[in-house]
């Protein structure tokens, strides 16, 4: 009875081990919660399907705390084993990068790569580091968190607490010497066979002998979605589509019917809204660049030579430089791609502001204002009033000294249908 009870458990068992494969992801982007949903999502299909071992290849600069924690919450409750491996040559786990990794099961770096350089960077409302108080604070946090992750993972608590602290970073060699990491190869697959039979010590003490050899090897890359949403949260592109929104409504508010403009328009500033709701904006940044538009529409509109354009430029730079306050520069629009938009935005300014002031400068050739200095002829004696003949039209005219008919004239002033002129 027992036998047949065996059997009938392996029959079942059966179709689960024959399907467990060994799971590769890649992150090579800011730690966010696209990336963060991305690994999550990964995860939860691997325990799932009873697979293998999860290996997160890493090439990031770091990111937010708050995605970096619920990934690292997700590896240590993980039923599968995750291996994080910083690669290729080349390739850098930095800030949130390293605390992922040192959460994982194992930990393993290509030659070339470098992981450390943990300290957080507190970054306020504005834009703006923290006070000294509040910036220790959040060292101290940090340090705990590493600490606990290290000393739970058997790994070098000093070097990881270091590198939070005094934000040391580490190479591959120095990081296995020092007992940080587990091994150093050259690729996934040289991963995947040093860890074939290899025998883990899971977070919650268990262990566990990982059987890679045979195992199917799966790469798992973002869905479409993901793909879209990470390039969407790109601070550079999300700077240009809210600048390319708020530009386009105002020129289908302004010319009622154009369309075009008002569907870009809308369209951009839908996406630029949503990239906002992924990066970590500052208001006071949104609100300088929408300040900075203001400035170069009164700019057409007033007659400020200048002053408001100026004003514009300078509120668009500081704005695009304070609008995402992100831990790292990779999160934050550059200037390499700010500068090149503010020039071309202000070059289209000061041409409109020159034909503006040609326009201003140039007579008045109609109305009122044009008949003043138009020349003609009396076709009457004017003494003081009497009739000329000017712009084409036969005017009623009045001067201050005597003109004979047939003498030319000149206008002077109009005063409602009568002309007052001067003998040329």
């Amino acid at each position: 009875m027992k036998g047949k009870t065996l059997v009938a458990l392996a029959v079942l068992l059966a179709p689960a081990l024959a399907s467990a494969a060994v799971i590769k992801i890649k992150v090579d982007a800011p730690i966010h919660p696209i990336t963060a949903e991305y690994i999550i999502q990964t995860i939860d299909q691997a325990d799932r399907a009873h697979d293998e071992l999860v290996i997160l290849t890493l090439d990031t600069p770091g990111g937010l705390d708050s995605s970096m924690r619920e990934i690292i919450a997700k590896i240590v409750n993980a039923r599968t084993p995750v291996a994080a491996f910083v690669g290729p040559s080349g390739a850098r786990a930095a800030s949130a990068g390293l605390l992922i990794a040192l959460a994982c099961d194992v930990f393993a770096m290509a030659p070339g790569t470098n992981t450390g350089a943990a300290h957080p960077v507190g970054i306020s409302l504005i834009g703006q580091a923290m006070d000294k108080t509040m910036e220790e604070k959040v060292t101290n946090d940090a340090a705990a968190y590493v600490r606990s992750i290290a000393e739970k993972r058997g790994r070098n608590v000093r070097m990881a607490e270091d590198a939070v602290r005094k934000s040391l970073s580490y190479t591959e060699r120095e990081a296995l010497a020092g007992g940080l990491i587990d091994l150093v190869v050259n690729s996934g697959d040289e991963l995947i066979a040093r860890l074939d039979g290899r025998t883990i010590k899971r977070f919650d003490g268990a262990t566990q002998i990982l059987a890679l050899a045979g195992k199917p090897v799966v790469e798992r890359p973002m869905s479409f979605r993901q793909r879209f949403l990470l390039t969407i949260a790109n601070p550079n592109l999300a700077f240009y589509l809210l600048l390319i929104g708020l530009l386009g409504l105002y020129i289908e508010f302004t010319h009622p019917g154009a369309v075009l403009p008002g569907v870009l328009g809308g369209i951009s500033l839908l996406l630029a809204i949503f990239a906002f709701q992924i990066l970590p904006i500052s208001y006071v940044g949104l609100g300088l660049i929408i300040l900075a538009i203001i400035l170069f529409i009164l700019e057409i509109k007033v007659q400020s030579f200048g002053v408001l354009a100026i004003g514009g430029i300078v509120a668009m730079i500081i704005g695009a430089l304070m609008l995402i306050k992100a831990p790292v520069p990779e999160m934050r629009p550059s200037l390499t791609y700010i500068l090149p938009f503010v020039i071309a935005v202000s070059a289209i300014i000061l041409f409109l502001l020159t034909l503006v002031f040609r326009a201003h400068a140039r007579p008045a050739s109609t109305g009122r204002e044009g008949m003043i200095g138009e020349t003609g002829t009396a076709r009457t004696d004017l003494s003081p009033a009497g009739k000329v003949f000017v712009h084409g039209e036969l005017w009623e005219a009045e001067a201050d000294t005597p003109i004979r008919a047939g003498e030319p004239v000149k206008v002077v002033e109009v005063r409602g249908l009568k002309l007052k002129v001067t003998k040329v």
